[in-house]
């Protein structure tokens, strides 16, 4: 069955961009610049996006710092830049920013850019979620289960503490693990769950292992799946 959650580029931009956790007051001028550039971002106009982010990211703030290295990431108006992205990241990282070390972890992750390191991930992605990152925990739940030999215990208490704590890729992976196991209503409650607390690319992601459902439950479940996708934006 497929896992959840893993190089997953739909994962939404707020949460990793404005949250004004760890630097910056939502009120301030630069968390306003970076609500404008999310604008720009979901309208597809993308150097306008790059323009205000870069503005915003000025005052210093770990919102505005991160969300540039988001933008040299992704490519967002400007060439891709790995080594300048992680920069911006370190910069936001300093002020204890949970979305800067996650984003640091997913380049060590992907290499792109930069040698790959999965140690020095897991150990930022253990700094992502002891500042509160909930989608933190499923990622190392992920690695926890990619170890040789699996450590499967261990991975079901990391999607545990995610799910519990509101990230849709924790909850999802949870009921790929009761239905793997057999606990059919356990999974009908995490499917639910995620369809509670996700958001499109997580839908589309638990498309997949619907289909391991048994009736009714599955069509049922899909059913509303396609209906929460069919009402994104």
């Amino acid at each position: 069955m497929p896992r959840a959650g893993v190089n997953t580029p739909g994962r939404p931009l707020a949460p990793a961009t404005i949250r004004p956790a760890g630097g910056g007051a939502p009120s301030s001028p630069a968390m306003g610049q970076l609500v404008l550039a999310q604008i720009y971002l979901d309208r597809g106009q993308m150097q306008a996006a790059f323009s205000m982010i870069e503005v915003a990211a000025r005052s210093g703030s770990a919102p505005a710092l991160n969300m540039l290295g988001r933008a040299y990431e992704r490519g967002w108006g400007v060439t891709p830049n790995p080594l300048l992205a992680m920069q911006y990241f370190e910069m936001a990282a300093q002020q204890n920013y949970g979305w800067a070390f996650f984003n640091m972890a997913d380049l060590y992750m992907a290499g792109h850019g930069l040698p790959r390191d999965v140690e020095r991930a897991y150990a930022l992605y253990v700094r992502a979620a002891q500042a509160g990152v909930a989608k933190a925990l499923n990622m190392i739940g992920l690695l926890h289960e990619d170890n040789n030999p699996p450590s499967i215990a261990v991975a079901r208490q990391y999607y545990m503490a995610a799910a519990e704590a509101g990230d849709c890729w924790g909850a999802l992976n949870m009921a790929r693990l009761a239905l793997q196991a057999g606990d059919i209503p356990a999974a009908q409650a995490f499917f639910c769950q995620t369809l509670e607390t996700g958001f499109d690319a997580c839908f589309m992601a638990m498309q997949k292992l619907l289909p391991f459902m048994p009736a009714p439950y599955g069509a049922d479940l899909m059913e509303r799946t396609n209906q929460r996708l069919r009402r994104q934006p």
